[in-house]
């Protein structure tokens, strides 16, 4: 029998002195470290775990700016590597206006900040994005490959329609390389506000990256692959189903690699939805805003459902419930094989370690 355990209280990570509701936290682990960054209001904010994931450390300001794209999954992403963390971010010098504004910066650039001792202090190093704006949607995603190279993926609206661009760095996000095209849809745009996803294979050192596409009617999740972490092969569908929809879920999900092989997690309609390379689409509950970590006794999901959080464990026949209230869930797989959530709480971030045995 499986048994599930929460190995620790939900501790709460509340910057002081911050203008807004801490929001749209991100884990990361790397060197070592484990560590988070999230969003509140227009400041962008870090913190590290001194126990492996087990508590955190109060929060340093990286960076305050004009706006900061922040919720739907929008704000910080944090990548570790062995001599720097690295911060990306889409901002602006002003909020914009509009029937359709959504509080997104005017001319958002996904730009990037470096630390180098262990996130007490930050450089703002550049910018991503090479057309000035074209980063405005405020989605993207970063990861680090085994190599210590970073590549990151966003919405681009630098031309008609949403497409799907990327840039890497070789260099530990100082500079970042001339901005590819990784996918344009034949329907003329991508989903318009849903979040990519990026991953990477530690072992074989590839990366994935996992978009909500635009096909024919249908908003299904799509991946594509790639050997240097900038030019992506053929985009393939994720899933035996499909979502006919002539909206914007605003959803997209979480994507985890291992030893080549693809695992998804997503929402179609109103349910989430498990995907392996291979095998049939498992229904593992009801609900949105998605999250995957893969653990030794397999994947665990998390999603946002009656106001909560809940996850579905390796082997369990239905979800348990993390927290309520909560939202935006994040997960990460630790080195003891436990996992790690983070989430959004009244005006604080939330995290607790989860364990299947």
């Amino acid at each position: 029998m499986l048994l599930i355990t929460l190995l620790s209280l939900a501790a709460a990570i509340q910057p002081a002195g911050a203008p807004a509701p801490a929001r749209q936290p991100q884990l990361a682990i790397g060197a070592g470290q484990v560590a988070i960054t999230f969003g509140a209001g227009s400041h962008i904010y870090f913190a590290a775990s001194p126990d492996g994931g087990q508590t955190f450390g109060a929060p340093v300001k990286v960076a305050e700016v004009g706006a900061l794209a922040l919720g739907r999954h929008r704000g910080p992403r944090l990548a570790i590597l062995k001599d720097a963390l690295v911060i990306s971010a889409i901002a602006g010098q002003a909020v914009a206006t509009g029937p359709h504004a959504h509080g997104l910066p005017d001319q958002g650039d996904l730009l990037v900040w470096r630390s180098t001792d262990q996130g007490r202090t930050w450089t703002r190093t550049g910018k991503i994005n090479d057309v000035p704006g074209a980063a405005r949607e405020g989605l993207h995603a970063m990861a680090v490959a085994p190599d210590g190279t970073l590549s990151a993926a966003w919405l681009d609206l630098r031309s008609k329609g949403t497409l799907l661009y990327g840039a890497r760095s070789v260099d530990g996000g100082r500079s970042w390389s001339k901005n590819e095209l990784i996918y344009s849809s034949p329907d003329g745009t991508i989903c318009q506000c849903c979040h990519p996803a990026l991953a990477a294979d530690q072992a074989a050192g590839s990366l994935w990256v996992m978009w909500r596409n635009v096909v024919e009617g249908s908003r299904d999740l799509y991946a594509a692959r790639s050997g240097d972490g900038l030019h992506f092969g053929t985009a393939q569908k994720l899933g035996t189903g499909t979502w006919k929809l002539n909206a914007c879920p605003m959803d997209g999900g979480g994507l985890a690699v291992a030893d080549g092989k693809v695992t998804s997690a997503w929402r179609r309609d109103s349910d989430v939805f498990l995907s392996a390379a291979g095998e049939p689409d498992q229904k593992v509950g009801t609900g949105k805003d998605v999250a995957l970590a893969l653990t030794r006794q397999g994947p665990v999901v998390a999603w946002t459902a009656d106001g909560g959080i809940q996850a579905r464990l390796p082997g369990a026949v239905a979800p348990v419930e993390l927290a309520k209230p909560g939202a935006f869930v994040n997960l990460l797989t630790l080195p003891d094989g436990t996992v790690l959530a983070a989430w959004e709480t009244g005006a604080s971030i939330e995290t607790k370690v989860l364990a299947a045995r």
